[in-house]
């Protein structure tokens, strides 16, 4: 497994921001044109998709455009990347003008998670030279259970333990921290990885919590992104039910701004 390393580059200039649309998959499902309008408004640079509610990737690429947007990524499931698939999920994102694949959710089934696991880990590394020739690459996304150990190692560790560094980890900090793992840690244990990074607030105490109002170690996460984690962009995605989703990352990027302010 892959060590950690130093580096004593100067933190950049803060980073773009994207929106995580499964925050507000509700409203981009009654209508996405005007849920694109209105995130753009809140002054976000980017999306992520996860899922394209039945519109082409032509004319995706022409709303973004019409309201200065880039797409930061795509959540595309595993079977999207299959030999057989492949192919034509290329040709959609790059109509997107997307670069990053980001396979979204993992499960290990079987007797042997451990070597299930090891399996995702040679498809990745297998699908990144494979994307790489299109200027594109290839990641997985962090929820709670890949930081359930098997046999005294964490899924997450199995996974980029064992792939190689064109593979992007796709931290997201709620889920990372709700299933035991340090996102500190795993920046620091995978550098220059990060190129794209879910910011969302955990707290041990309020379930309510957004960016800003709870126990994720910010300034930290912000410092190791723009020196040694090779951070693109920072994705918001906020899922709790204090808010209206639509408030609620509006306040997210509020908040945001105000931590780096």
């Amino acid at each position: 497994m892959q060590e950690d390393r130093g580096n004593t580059a100067k933190a950049k200039t803060p980073l773009p921001v994207g929106l995580q649309l499964y925050s507000v998959r509700a409203d981009c499902a009654r209508d996405l044109p005007g849920t694109v309008a209105a995130v753009a408004k809140m002054g976000y640079d980017g999306v992520e998709f996860a899922g394209y509610y039945e519109y082409s990737a032509q004319d995706l690429r022409k709303l973004l455009d019409d309201h200065g947007l880039k797409c930061c990524g795509t959540h595309t499931a595993m079977e999207t990347l299959s030999d057989e698939n492949l192919e034509a999920t290329i040709e959609f994102n790059r109509t997107l003008g997307n670069k990053y694949l980001i396979v979204p959710w993992l499960t290990a089934e079987g007797p042997n998670p451990a070597e299930t696991w090891r399996r995702y880990a040679d498809r990745f590394n297998v699908l990144a030279e494979k994307v790489k020739p299109h200027g594109m690459v290839v990641g997985y996304h962090s929820h709670a259970h890949d930081f359930t150990p098997i046999d005294g190692v964490m899924p997450w560790d199995i996974l980029f333990g064992n792939t190689s560094k064109d593979v992007v980890m796709q931290i997201d900090t709620c889920n990372t921290m709700s299933g035991g793992g340090d996102p500190v840690a795993f920046l620091k244990r995978y550098p220059g990885r990060s190129l794209t990074i879910h910011i969302k607030e955990y707290s041990a105490t309020n379930p309510n919590a957004i960016i800003g109002e709870g126990d994720v170690k910010w300034d930290e996460i912000f410092t190791l992104c723009e020196t040694i984690g090779n951070t693109r962009w920072y994705i918001i995605e906020e899922e709790k039910d204090a808010y209206p989703p639509l408030t609620a990352v509006d306040l997210c990027l509020k908040n945001y701004r105000k931590l780096r302010a």
